[in-house]
């Protein structure tokens, strides 16, 4: 069985331990290939190679950090497909989903910072009647720890370590153990792309031995986290009191508001794909739907029977929609709140139930993709991240009700407001509690943008030259003259 192995100081090597964890296929529910079951002897291992790596790879040109990266990029777009496939057997996502979401945008990743990183500029300042000139130098932070969620797991891993390694540092990084796969092999790619040793390494196992050695490590200068919420309060609980700069990313409870004036096609469309694309696993997708009331008997009639319609199958199949849950931990979470919608008065419209899928796939994963209404905004079902293939509607009458609706989560991530009224869509996107507004579109991403959420969200932003900076420190300089 193929064994996941850690990148330490340029090479696959075993995990100190010798121990393995299963890994499992969650389209059939077989474990299909073993996983280092690291611990903090292995992250120790990996910070003496980042170490090791800092002085010459932060003293390398940004162009010539440019040409690994690209070369890297040219690798990744050359196994594109072969990714995709291991994506999806990983995360139980359909293929297709894979191969046109997921490994394009790794490449996007490597290939905007790789540029981005020539094209860093830095202040400065004539102090005009003091004689002097300030400018500010930005460097690279040193040893930093990236650490990715399950449920985009190429596409999020790159979106850390590229801008990290882009701005001269170097890489101690945790893939989640549900979903190590393409981190390994990109390790691999790695070794053929010539970046040198130590530059990225990259640790695998759980996160309460492997996460906690990285955030706990007296030599790691910086935390970037995706992730749940919880988690992102521990690792802030360990990091803040060593005045490690933080970026975390957490959880969202996202309100999709709907206004009768928008454009009902484009908008039932989109809303299908921004409830339940990757199964529901994105952070970003709207999982509370608020319509007014004038088009709500139509927008529910219409997209029950959009939802009803799509097909939960085989991730190998071109017609799936719908793929396999991640695990069966969280295949089970997401049962028991379906349960707890009905029992606080929810009506199931469709969907709320496994779903047997048969071949191969008979014992894996699946749920039926779940449209509830009938429930008060602040109920549990409406207030907590569930973070699978369900939704809510609710109806609306005016813009300060949807408002307080949208508003009275912990989260606040992304949010997405479907109208033709140009003034209404700023008033509304101004008053969101999000850090991530779409207005008639959903996922459409400018990687020069900045990413990120409010209150239980997260703190920090990441894309664009945000992240840049987020792994560099601002020294100011003073010359009198």
């Amino acid at each position: 069985m193929q064994k996941i192995l850690n990148y330490i100081g340029g090479e696959l090597v075993e995990p100190v331990s010798g121990e393995n964890l299963d890994n499992f296929e969650p389209a059939t529910g077989d474990v299909y290939s073993l996983i280092a079951d690291s611990d903090e002897r292995d992250i120790e291992r990996a910070v003496e190679a980042a170490k090791a790596a800092f002085p010459a790879w932060s003293a390398t040109s940004p162009e010539a950090r440019h040409d690994i990266l690209m070369r890297l990029v040219g690798l990744i777009g050359r196994d594109l497909d072969s990714l995709a496939v291991a994506e999806s057997v990983d995360n139980g996502k359909p293929v297709s989903v894979a191969r046109s979401v997921d490994i394009p945008r790794a490449m996007a990743n490597f290939k905007f910072y790789a540029t981005a990183a020539m094209h860093t500029a830095n202040e400065s300042h004539d102090t005009v009647g003091q004689n002097a000139i300030n400018y500010t130098l930005r460097q690279p932070l040193g040893v930093v720890g990236c650490i990715s969620p399950w449920n985009l797991p190429l596409y999020l891993f790159t979106w850390k370590i590229a801008p990290a390694i882009a701005a001269g540092c170097t890489v101690v990084a945790k893939p989640s153990e549900v979903t190590p796969m393409t981190a390994y092999l990109l390790s691999k790619l790695c070794i053929e792309a010539g970046l040198p040793p130590g530059v990225l390494n990259i640790v695998h196992g759980r996160g309460p031995k492997v996460g906690s050695a990285i955030v706990s490590h007296k030599d790691v200068k910086a935390i970037s986290f995706t992730g749940g919420t919880k988690t992102g309060q521990e690792i802030a609980r360990v990091g803040a009191p060593m005045f490690k700069k933080l970026s975390l990313e957490l959880g969202g409870k996202n309100p999709n508001i709907v206004f009768a004036d928008c454009n009902f096609g484009e908008m039932l469309a989109t809303t299908v794909r921004s409830s339940f694309s990757n199964q529901g696993e994105i952070c970003l997708c709207g999982s509370r739907i608020f319509v007014e009331r004038p088009l709500y008997a139509r927008f529910k009639t219409e997209f029950t029977a959009r939802v009803a319609a799509l097909k939960v199958g085989d991730p190998n199949d071109p017609d799936t929609d719908i793929g396999a849950i991640v695990s069966k931990q969280h295949f089970d979470k997401i049962m028991t709140y379906i349960d707890l919608a009905k029992s606080e008065g929810g009506t199931i419209l469709t969907g709320g139930s496994s779903v047997r899928v048969d071949g191969r796939c008979e014992s894996g994963w699946f749920i039926d993709p779940t449209v509830i209404e009938g429930l008060p905004h602040n109920c549990r079902t409406n207030q907590e991240e569930i973070f699978g293939p369900v939704v809510t509607i609710m109806p609306f009458d005016n813009e300060d009700e949807v408002l307080a609706y949208a508003n009275s989560v912990r989260y606040g991530l992304s949010a997405t407001v479907w109208t033709e009224n140009l003034s209404r869509a700023h008033r509304v996107a101004a008053k969101l509690e999000s850090g991530i507004v779409w207005v008639n579109c959903w996922m459409l991403r400018d990687l020069r943008t900045p990413f990120g959420g409010v209150k239980d969200s997260g703190i920090g932003r990441e894309g664009g030259f945000e992240a840049l900076r987020f792994f560099t420190e601002e020294k100011n300089v003073c010359v009198k003259l």
